[in-house]
């Protein structure tokens, strides 16, 4: 029954028609506190709604400011993990919550954050065994975010360490792994054949050019990625809900970069197959 369940859940937070996900983590007030595109929770939630996204990702304490009552339905993720740029170990996370209390919550999913070649390393990959047992207990789909980061990490963005990060998760019991984006279609590639569960990618820091967000979404959907899961480039946006339908016009519709880039900057555009 747990298999069902899991199952049940995941169609939450993905389209069913593609099997594709794009998912809008708001979990960042934890780390670096109430930046701009998340202190007014409910109407972020609408807008990112509203261009398509299955799904947020969210500390328990926002989910009853968030609750919107009416609306388009969005997946809940509830994020178990979390540090704060004020500690002197920021890449160290730690649980502040568990699969149980998410499930009280209301929760369509969990997720936990899981950095690589720091000190923190084996509490982390502790926590996350500990997490994926009771998440196939519950039958709980599980989103890992893994991203090297510590002191052994020369580059983040190395395929050999993103490939790596990415089967950790997948050996770890995640359902859907989420690391950051190599660089190029064919690096991306490498990562994607590596790991037997969906791979999407992050958004990373806020980027000035829309061009190069959704370059970076294509190349990864044509190696294979799953979908995406970004933040900044999507809450912090001048216009959140046309940025999530560009996206999910590469990430469902294979419509080209500059189709995607019509669809932001032209109100009235519809979605044209690449």
């Amino acid at each position: 029954m747990t298999i069902l369940g899991k199952n049940i859940r995941m169609e939450r937070i993905m389209n069913r028609e593609t099997g594709k996900i794009i998912i809008v983590p708001m979990d960042h007030g934890i780390s670096v506190g109430p930046i701009d595109g998340l202190r007014d929770m409910k109407s972020i939630i609408h807008k990112v709604a509203d261009g398509g996204a299955n799904a947020i990702v969210e500390h328990k304490g926002l989910i009853e400011a968030s609750h919107r009552r009416h609306g388009k339905d969005i997946g809940l993720i509830i994020h178990l993990s979390g540090s704060t740029a004020l500690s002197p170990y920021p890449n160290a996370k730690t649980l502040v919550c568990s699969v149980e209390e998410a499930i009280k919550l209301g929760a369509d999913a969990v997720s936990i954050h899981v950095n690589l070649g720091n000190g923190g390393e084996k509490e982390m990959l502790h926590d996350f065994g500990k997490v994926a047992y009771e998440a196939r207990t519950w039958g709980m789909p599980l989103l890992a975010m893994i991203y090297p980061r510590g002191e052994k990490i020369k580059d983040e963005y190395d395929v050999k360490v993103i490939k790596h990060a990415a089967r950790v998760g997948n050996e770890m019991g995640a359902d859907i792994v989420k690391v950051s984006y190599t660089g190029s279609t064919d690096t991306f590639r490498e990562v994607v054949e590596g790991c037997s569960v969906p791979v999407v990618i992050a958004g990373g820091a806020k980027m000035d050019s829309d061009r190069e967000i959704l370059e970076m979404v294509k190349g990864a959907i044509d190696a294979g990625g799953a979908g995406v899961s970004i933040g900044r480039n999507v809450f912090q946006h001048r216009d959140p809900e046309r940025m999530v339908r560009a996206i999910s016009a590469i990430v469902n519709d294979n419509n080209s970069v500059e189709n995607a880039l019509k669809i932001l900057n032209q109100q009235n555009f519809r979605s044209i197959a690449a």
